[in-house]
Order: C-alpha cells, then structure tokens, then sequence
C-alpha cells in the first residue's frame, strides 16, 4: 500500500458481565489502540475490584514459587491459546501448589535434619577421642547428649517440640533415642525431658568417649534420611515434567486475568457499564463488530467515526494512529522509517521505497558473492522459530538481511568478487559472456568480469562511470522524496508549501533544471540563454512564493513579518535550496567510495593470502587470513555500510517530507512480542 490503513473510531458501551470477555478478545487480536481521554486519571475511581487483582497477584506469587522450587520456566505474557482462569484453573491451581510446596516443605525438613545428624555426629566423632566419662560430656561448652527410652510415638512429639533446638535421633524400634543439643539449648532439651515419659539409660561407669553404637546409629540415621532425599528428589523430577504445562498454563491464564483487571480499574464507567473507545483499521471494523456481538449475544452497544468527523481530529488536538500493511519484504524495513518517526496518518507512506533503496544501495558497497551469501545464510536462520532468546529478539533483521545479502550477491557477480578472491568468478563470468557476445554476434574477447571497481590504466573511464550511477541513484531518491512531499502537502491542504517551498513544487523545478543544465555541459553542450528564465522562474516562486499565496488566499498583511524580514527569509530560503540540494546530490558519491573501499580492502585481504603461500604451512596460514579477513569485512564494513544506507534515507530523502511525524498505530495485545 502507498498510504497508511484508513482508520475508523470505535466507542463501545459493554455490560459489566461482559466486559472481561471482551477485553480477552481485544487483547488476544490487538485490533485497537485505545484513545487516551478513555482511561480515567484515578484508578481508585473506577469500578474494577482491588481484591481481585490481590488474589490474582497472590496466585502468580504462588505458582512462581512452585515452578521455581521445580526449575520451570513460567511465560511473562499470555500464550497464543490462554484463556482467563475459571473455577476449574483455580482448583487446578491450588492443588498444583499445595503438592509442589509440600514436597518443596519435606524437603527443607530433611535437609534441616541431615544437617543438624551431620553436626551431632562431627561434634559427637570429637568427644569420643576425649579422655573423659560419658556422663561428664555435658559439662562442656559445645554439646548436650541425653540418651534414653520413650515410645516412638512420643518421640516424634518431642521432635516437633524441640525443632530448631535439638535433634532426636531414634536408635532402635524399642524406643531407644538419642537427643543432641547445643550448649545453649540444654535446658529447653531437659525440660521438655521432663514433660514426657523419658527415661535415661545407663551408660556404664566410667566409660569414655561416645559409645560406638550411638554413633553406628547417627550413621544409619543420615543414610536413611539421604535416602529419603533421593526420593524426593526422583519424585520432584516426575512433577517437573508431569506439572511443567499446567504450571505454564495457569501463570500465562493469571497473567491475563492481571492484565485484564488492571485494564478495569482504569476505565470509564460506571458499576453496571464500561466505555471502551479507540482506533481500528477500517477493514477490521465488520470483523471486531460481528465477534463482539457474538460474545456478548447482541449486548454491546458501537459506534463508529472517521477521522474526519471527530472535532479533536479535525483542529489537530489528536492524531489519527497510523498502521501500514505490506508483504513480508517491505515489512521487514519498517523498523527503519519508525525509529526515525511514524508518517502523519493520509500521506504517503515511504517503507517501499526505503526497503528498495536500503537494499540497492547496501548492494552497490557491500559487493561479494560469497560474503552476500553469508548475510542471506544468517537472515534464513535468524527468520527460523528459535528457542534462544538472544537469536530470537533479533528476529526482525531477518527480512533486510535476506534482500541485502541478494543484492550483495548480484554485485559481487557484477564485479567477479568472492571471499575477496577475484580469481574465482573469472572462468564462468568470461564463459557467460562470450556465449552472450557470440549470440549478438559481437566481436571480441569476454571480459573476466562486468565491472571493475579497482581503478588501473583500462578501467577509470568505468570507475568514473559507476561513481556517475550513484550519482543518479541520488537524483532518483531526491526527487522521490520531493515528490512525496508535494503530493503529502497537497492532501493535507497545505498548497503554500506543496507549491513555493523549496522542497514543494519550485524547489523541484529548479533541481530538475539545474540538473538538466549539468547534464548538457557534461556532455559538449553550453549555457544558453533561455536557461536564465528557466533558473529564475523557480527562484522567484520560492523567494516570493508566501507573499503571493498570501495575496491569493486573502491573509493580511501580504508581508507578515515585514519587509526586511520577508527579503532574509526569501535569500535564505534561495541559499539552503542551493546548497541543500548540491550536498543532497553530491552525498551519494559516498556509495561509490564505500564500494572502492570494500573492493580495495577485499584486494588487501587476498593480496595477503596469496604473498604466504610459499612460507612454511603457507596454505594454513592463508586460509586463516581468508577467514578473519572475509569476517573482519562482513561484521565492521557490513556495519558501516549498513549505518551509510539507513544515513542515505534518513538524510537526503526523509528530510524532504517528514517534517511532522505521526502516532504509530500500538494496538491493545497481551502478547508484547507477538509478530504484527
């Protein structure tokens, strides 16, 4: 398309019930940019539930919890088939999270006690090489050891009482026990003894050290705990891979159910009612209409506008969003026109004729048939579904690195250069074209290739000749662009500028004649007299051109700011005409010098290789040169050619029409990096 969508206004009136299905739908499409007047500036003031979105934010807080103890990845935005949570999800969701945390639970318990068995016996190993009786271990400052008899049932009481002040160690199925303290939790340790059952065994007279079975019994004690993690470490893998897409699931189903009751609590509305209004592409309106009719069964209240009925519009206060719709190769270089501004909605849209250009011109400097190929290779993989998050963000450069690589490629045959070899191409270049020049019946020998941009006695006339073709590539992309203006101008009823301007309708006129004036002296021909008429006629318009339209269109004074004022403004205006259009014009001689520079630097990186064939391991050593001088050549220069085309677009053609820039059509989505 050569202008952006036609845009239309939709103002919704929809039931509180059914609000949520219909955001679902408006997020899930993204079909509307909403209008800034229809949020209101206090969200305390709006209807949607605050309790709501806490439990939501408690859900997710949940669920990231689970997945995190589990090592699964949860999505940051909804997926292609999320649906809002229903009694079911939330069922579904509290069970997932009590199972998982209560595994997440028993295992913290189990790595508290292997590590409180693992202390007791270090600590335990250490007093036994004491020359001293058991029963005076507890006078020392480090640990506290009771060991007695109480029913098991008991001990597992005990147990809970004394967590995180004492470990209880069973040693046999009788009801023996070993309770371990520190020093400091010696007296919690005796008197919780002394509410229980307990009673001491005994340990013989005299003995030193630690009994040998006490220890035996920690050792079992932390082997049967070790096995216990092992299987909840078997059992937390089989959650992982049995719960992953529900966890998944359900946090992308919250996500949206967030996103949705935040978007509430900012509308207009009442209780009972919201508003929902906003931009749509025109074509898309039967669509959006007939899907919330159904959802809602009829209940939905819309209305539609174009722009040019809305009084906001119409005196400038909004601005309609512009959304442009083209195939995949224009597509790809729409990130090029948006970073540098969004065209105002109804001109003309200029993405086709930057992604023509951008890609001529990155051909005609970044010339190589093999060194393309690489580009082309690595805009396929990076157009490919990728999991790496890396790769994937720069997705988007796949389109532009597809075309630059095809053009590179069919310069690189143009001038017989592959991998910087222009050796390569000389056989099948010369074949082609002697079979070529023998069906034209054309006498002479093939040349070993099309161009030569290396200059030497036999091809300067060329190398003058491909410097004048960037030249025209440059009065091509200058007059397109002053035609866009014009035409951009005119639509938006600014005929003052679409005509007297110096990038309106004179300024193309004298750029045309003074072109045509260089064009006959190039070629033997000389300044005749009718060329002063055809360079002051243009002149005058631009230097006179606001007073006469003043006159013509009945604004008074016809000299606005005055005399003085009105002759700078006019010899100023002659002044940048001139020399804004030389230095537009001459600017393109750099595509030419870049190409020189990728051939002359291709020429140094073969040159190199070929000087180290006949040292010792030459023909190593040369393909080494080959390969990180073709990489130094595809990442640095590929760079700066790539920066000199987008400063080529940028500088010389957007600067003649894009002197007001628009709003970028940003429908309402819950997917941020779902493909347009």
């Amino acid at each position: 398309m050569i202008r952006p969508q036609k845009m239309k206004q939709i103002e919704m009136t929809v039931l509180a019930r059914d609000v949520d299905p219909v955001i679902e739908f408006l997020g899930r499409r993204g079909l509307m940019h909403f209008s800034g007047d229809m949020f209101t500036a206090d969200e305390g003031s709006s209807p949607g539930s605050s309790g709501t979105i806490a439990h939501i934010r408690e859900s997710l807080t949940r669920l990231r919890s689970a997945a995190v103890y589990l090592g699964v990845e949860l999505p940051d935005e909804p997926l292609d088939n999320t649906v809002l949570p229903k009694e079911a999800e939330e069922q579904l969701a509290a069970t997932l999270v009590v199972t998982i945390l209560g595994l997440s639970v028993k295992e913290n318990e189990k790595n508290e006690e292997k590590k409180k068995l693992e202390e007791t016996i270090n600590e335990a190993k250490a007093f036994s090489r004491l020359n001293a009786p058991f029963s005076d271990l507890d006078q020392l400052s480090y640990l506290t050891l009771r060991v007695g008899r109480l029913d098991p049932r008991r001990q597992e009481t005990l147990r809970e009482n004394l967590a995180g002040r004492a470990v209880i160690v069973s040693l046999d199925d009788t009801g023996r026990f070993l309770a371990a303290a520190s020093r400091k939790g010696r007296f919690a340790l005796d008197s919780a003894l002394k509410k229980t059952a307990f009673t001491p065994i005994d340990i013989p007279e005299g003995y030193k050290g630690v009994p040998a079975d006490l220890l035996n019994s920690l050792k079992e004690r932390i082997a049967a705990t070790e096995k216990e993690l092992e299987n909840i470490a078997g059992k937390k893998e089989d959650f992982k891979k049995e719960y992953s897409p529900s966890l998944q699931s359900l946090a992308a189903s919250y996500l949206m159910a967030q996103t949705v009751e935040e978007f509430k609590r900012r509308l207009r509305g009442t209780r009972s009612v919201y508003v929902i209004s906003g931009w749509v592409p025109a074509d898309e309106v039967p669509v959006l209409v007939d899907e919330l009719k159904n959802r809602t069964e009829g209940r939905t209240a819309i209305r539609s506008y174009n722009p040019e009925e809305l009084e906001d519009v119409v005196e400038g206060r909004e601005k309609v969003p512009v959304s442009l719709k083209h195939g995949a190769f224009v597509r790809g270089f729409e990130p090029v026109v948006f970073s540098y501004g969004a065209p105002l909605y109804g001109t003309l849209d200029p993405t086709p004729f930057v992604a023509f250009f951008f890609t001529i011109l990155f051909g005609i400097m970044f010339g190589d048939l093999g060194q393309g190929l690489v580009l082309f290779l690595l805009g396929i993989a990076l157009g490919l579904k990728n999991k790496n998050k890396l790769l994937a963000s720069f997705k988007h450069f796949s389109t532009p690195l597809k075309a630059v690589g095809i053009s590179s490629m069919i310069m690189g045959i143009l001038n017989g250069a592959f991998f910087t070899s222009e050796k390569f191409l000389e056989k099948p270049t010369r074949a082609v074209l002697g079979f070529i020049m023998k069906r034209l019946d054309i006498p002479g020998t093939a040349p070993s290739r099309i161009l030569s941009l290396m200059p030497d006695k036999n091809n300067i006339a060329k190398m003058f000749y491909f410097f004048g073709f960037t030249i025209a590539v440059g009065i091509i992309l200058n007059s397109i662009g002053l035609l866009v203006n014009i035409a951009n101008q005119y639509s938006q009823k600014k005929y003052e500028k679409a005509f007297f301007s110096k990038t309106g309708l004179a300024g193309m006129l004298l750029f045309w004649y003074a072109l045509f004036i260089a064009m006959r002296l190039i070629f033997g021909g000389r300044f005749e007299n009718y060329d002063y008429a055809g360079l002051a006629v243009p002149v005058f318009l631009i230097f006179f051109g606001p007073a006469i339209w003043r006159l013509v269109s009945g604004e008074r004074p016809v000299l606005e700011q005055g005399l003085m004022v009105f002759i700078m403004e006019g010899f100023v205006e002659i002044i940048e005409s001139a020399s804004s259009y030389i230095s537009n014009t001459v600017s393109f001689l750099r595509v030419g010098a870049f190409a020189l520079s990728h051939a002359v630097l291709s020429f140094i990186v073969f040159t190199l290789s070929g000087l180290v064939q006949n040292l010792a391991a030459g023909p190593l050593i040369s393909l080494l040169i080959l390969i990180a001088g073709n990489g130094i050549i595809i990442l640095l220069e590929g760079m700066i050619v790539a920066i000199q085309a987008v400063r080529l677009q940028y500088y010389e053609f957007f600067s003649k029409f894009f002197t007001e820039t628009g709003v970028a059509f940003t429908p309402f989505r819950f997917r941020k990096n779902a493909e347009q």
